[in-house]
């Protein structure tokens, strides 16, 4: 499958050094950074230092906010960055956090050229994703591209990285409980494709990170680097599996919905997994709740206790519910409501729908 391997990966303090020397290896001579002006001043300076040691050409192309102060994985920001792509371009690198990522690896599928992965925090697992959220005329769209092929991080710049952040970082590995618990549930009761190794990985990704979550919180070495090496290993099962079961089910169609909201009604962004998160209590609470109603247990068995879920959440600084986010009542409702209706995926969310269990 065209852009599914992944060359290297490295999360050490040496990381930016590392990649300049696999760039160069590669024989790549042009390289464009995409960045926004906060990633660039925490990462992308170096980075350009590392290059320039090894004589090779950086350009930076940086990213403009919208009136809100938001970067987006929209129309205007791809326009800004193809137009910093020319015929001499050899490697794109994507410096930052999910957005960038997304913007990069459109670019990057769309002109062939190929790009390196520079993750700037510890906020999403979507780094070695080959799927692009794009928002398109206000609606989110995921477009099938490109993998990076190969992943730096420096984990001095990720201890550094903004707290909520992190706390991004670890609700969006905490809602593998109920995407995996989604995941079973449709397979069971509607045959959706499944595969076990992509199930393990993700499990063993997440108990990993759920252990950590006090030095997660202390912002300790050993906890930012198990955050990282979580998020990465969770996108690694979705890459293996070509899908994104393993990591999004209804707590991602929630989040989803809300960021739709606030696009619609031109609201300031939220973290991707700050909302993921608060989402992830409550369709555990939602599922727990109607759990003999559902014609399969087995799903909802892999999923602890919502009071469990929202201390863990509370544990690492993370927002536990839609309303430390500004989502009303009304929006929480609807999305419980239609979010379903997002992505053609049998979740639980789906059956309780369809089946009108109140």
């Amino acid at each position: 499958m065209k852009g599914t391997t992944i060359e290297k990966i490295v999360i050490e303090k040496d990381a930016f050094e590392q990649c300049a020397a696999y760039v160069q290896q590669k024989g790549w001579k042009n390289i464009l950074i995409i960045a926004d002006k906060n990633t660039q001043r925490a990462a992308g300076g170096m980075l350009s230092k590392c290059f320039l040691e090894k004589s090779l050409q950086v350009q930076t192309c940086l990213i403009e906010p919208d009136q809100n102060g938001d970067v987006k994985a929209d129309e205007i920001s791809i326009v800004q960055a193809l137009i910093g792509i020319d015929a001499k371009t050899d490697v794109l690198v994507a410096v930052g956090s999910g957005t960038i990522h997304d913007i990069t690896r459109f670019c990057s599928d769309k002109t062939g050229v190929p790009f390196v992965s520079i993750p700037t925090a510890p906020s999403v697992d979507g780094f070695t994703s080959v799927g692009a959220p794009i928002i398109v005329r206000g609606m989110k769209k995921t477009f099938k591209a490109v993998s990076p092929q190969a992943l730096f991080a420096d984990i001095k710049v990720l201890m550094k990285a903004p707290d909520e952040m992190i706390a991004a970082g670890f609700g969006d590995m905490l809602a593998k409980f109920t995407s995996l618990a989604d995941w079973k549930f449709g397979h069971l009761t509607a045959k959706e494709p499944y595969s076990e190794e992509a199930a393990l990985i993700t499990e063993r990704a997440l108990n990993r990170c759920v252990k950590h979550v006090d030095s997660i919180a202390e912002k300790q070495e050993e906890g930012i680097r198990a955050l990282m090496e979580t998020l990465i290993e969770s996108g690694i099962a979705m890459l293996k599996f070509g899908q994104s079961h393993p990591a999004s089910g209804g707590e991602h169609h929630l989040s989803h919905y809300w960021e739709m909201n606030f696009i619609q009604e031109n609201r300031p962004q939220v973290l991707h997994g700050a909302k993921v998160g608060a989402a992830t209590a409550l369709i555990t609470r939602t599922y727990k709740e109607r759990a003999e109603k559902l014609p399969c247990r087995a799903g909802v068995e892999l999923i602890p206790d919502p009071d469990e879920i929202v201390r863990l959440l509370q544990r690492a600084g993370a927002p536990a519910s839609p309303s430390e986010l500004g989502i009303e009542p009304e929006l929480v409702k609807a999305s419980l409501r239609d979010a379903h209706t997002l992505r053609d995926r049998y979740t639980m969310l789906r059956y309780i729908n369809e089946n009108e269990i109140t």
